[in-house]
């Protein structure tokens, strides 16, 4: 009699569609071959336009296959954003989905040949994608016809770089991060790091819920499905169909973000009681703060399973925290990975002791380093002695955890105080009916900058300012307490589950003839 494990599918899932390792491998072959034949080779780029999508990988994979750069770009994109990223990359080739190419008419730089996928039935059902008018956009070639007289790359094998990631851009254009060929020796360190962090395993059978164009489950995805179980893709997070997938394809490694915890927890116990969990091994976790009570929620329901890293698309993950750690140190983002240096500097330069509040700077010796592609420059001020730092500011206890106070950017000056409003948004999100919120700093005339919260209370819930300011100042010091409080019935959020503060934050600077 064969066994439940036995009978469990093996490949790439997406939606009904299946798809198994054999097939994607022939698939992306095909592709290669395609693409050498296009004059895509060792160190050019090969720009992917897709939500997630089984051919998303394969198209990551044939690039790779080549020695080239898979670009993956946020399909959030306006068009001349996508412009840029087409432009600067020097593409050769756009892969994408038919309804993200359309808005493309006229931005799409000449020479590049323009490939283009239908979304399949789980992606448009999840967006309401109207299938009438995606047809016969001039110039684009169709890419399952266009594949089918393509012939497997035979070539030798070369070696693969990772995917070139541009970063959000909250200044200025986004920034390619384009890491060195790596030596044999990195390439062992980098990959027993990666599996340490993303618990990913011979035979793993793992969940990609987040946009496959985000570095960490770009490089979660990519990974797993190169490991021989299963790689469950979802075209957006749905928190019960979720729940469905882990039990019913015993998935036993997940990467996600907070947002998705919030999502969950918000969901009825008695549909949360529904779904056997017990598969769960390792749900990694990164890319926004994780509020202490959700943590610990989450392990009560999942048992010991979740892990957490801090780190960036320059650095790597530079810390890792168990579940045990987030319980003994709640809101820790863990002790500092094996190969990884921390240190935090201070406003002269000068490298802090343990417990107080610096700008940190990170490397990990063992990894390649990298460039902004076209913009070295960029990488250089980023730099300090050979670390590098993505802005945020926090503190090492005297035990050796990492705790993170905030964005050096996001730091409000009010008087001549420093606050951090990471630490007022933790208290917040803590108060009943708060679903979420934001705080930042506006123009202020007499103290330069002044908090501003901005609340998205929980639906039926009535909320006012002076409920949220009297909940605030029982834990709050009262200059930390936002002296304007905005009631909104949405905030802006990315796919990561970060805030789009700009947003938020922007047109007050420039109400006020302010520099952003």
């Amino acid at each position: 009699m064969m066994t439940q494990i036995e009978t469990l599918f093996h490949g790439i899932l997406s939606g009904e569609r299946r798809r198994s390792h054999a097939e994607v491998a022939a698939r992306a072959a095909r592709l290669a071959g395609g693409l050498q034949a296009l004059g895509v080779g060792p160190g050019d780029c090969v720009c992917i336009l897709m939500r997630n999508d089984i051919a998303f990988i394969e198209a990551a994979y044939a690039t790779m296959t080549l020695g080239a750069y898979a670009v993956p770009i946020n399909w959030h994109f306006k068009p001349d954003e996508v412009a840029y990223i087409l432009g600067d990359t020097g593409t050769r080739v756009l892969i994408g989905h038919a309804d993200l190419l359309h808005p493309l008419a006229g931005h799409v730089p000449a020479g590049v040949t323009v490939l283009s996928a239908p979304p399949p039935p789980e992606i448009s059902a999840s967006y309401a994608i109207d299938p009438a008018g995606l047809d016969g956009l001039p110039g684009v070639i169709d890419l399952e016809t266009w594949l089918a007289g393509q012939s497997p790359y035979d070539g030798p094998a070369l070696p693969q770089p990772q995917n070139m990631i541009y970063t959000s851009g909250t200044t200025g254009h986004p920034k390619g991060v384009k890491r060195f060929a790596p030596t044999p020796e990195q390439t062992a360190s980098s990959e027993r790091m990666r599996a340490m962090i993303y618990g990913l395993k011979p035979g793993a059978r793992a969940l990609c819920p987040g946009p496959l164009y985000h570095s960490a489950p770009n490089s979660f995805g990519l990974r797993a499905g190169k490991l021989g179980g299963l790689l469950a893709l979802m075209p957006r997070f749905e928190p019960e169909q979720f729940l469905r997938l882990i039990a019913q394809e015993k998935i036993d490694t997940i990467f996600m973000v907070p947002t998705m915890f919030i999502r969950l927890m918000k969901l009825p116990p008695s549909v949360r009681a529904r779904y056997d969990m017990s598969s769960l091994r390792h749900v990694i976790h990164a890319a926004a703060p994780c509020p202490a009570d959700v943590k610990r929620a989450m392990i009560e329901w999942w048992g010991p399973v979740i892990y957490e890293f801090y780190g960036s698309t320059e650095s790597g993950a530079v810390t890792f925290a168990t579940s045990e750690d987030a319980l003994r140190k709640p809101g820790t983002v863990g002790k500092i990975s094996p190969g990884a240096e921390l240190r935090f500097v201070g406003e002269q330069g000068r490298e802090l002791p343990a417990g107080e509040i610096g700008e940190i700077y990170s490397r990990i010796a063992g990894n390649p380093d990298f460039t902004y592609h076209n913009k070295p420059d960029k990488r250089a001020e980023i730099d300090r002695d050979g670390f590098i730092t993505s802005g945020d500011v926090g503190y090492i206890d005297a035990d050796g955890y990492v705790f993170i106070s905030d964005r050096k950017r996001d730091m409000v000056i009010s008087g001549g105080v420093n606050i951090y409003p990471a630490e007022i948004e933790a208290v917040l999100l803590a108060v009943p009916g708060v679903h979420d919120c934001a705080v930042f700093g506006i123009p202020d005339d007499e103290f330069g900058e002044a908090l501003m919260a901005v609340v998205q209370p929980t639906a039926g819930v009535a909320l006012d300012a002076a409920t949220i300011r009297a909940e605030l100042a029982k834990s709050l010091a009262g200059y930390k307490v936002p002296k304007h409080i905005e009631l909104r019935a949405e905030l802006p959020r990315e796919d990561s589950g970060k805030i789009f503060k700009r947003r938020l934050r922007d047109p007050y600077w420039v109400q006020a003839g302010r520099k952003i």
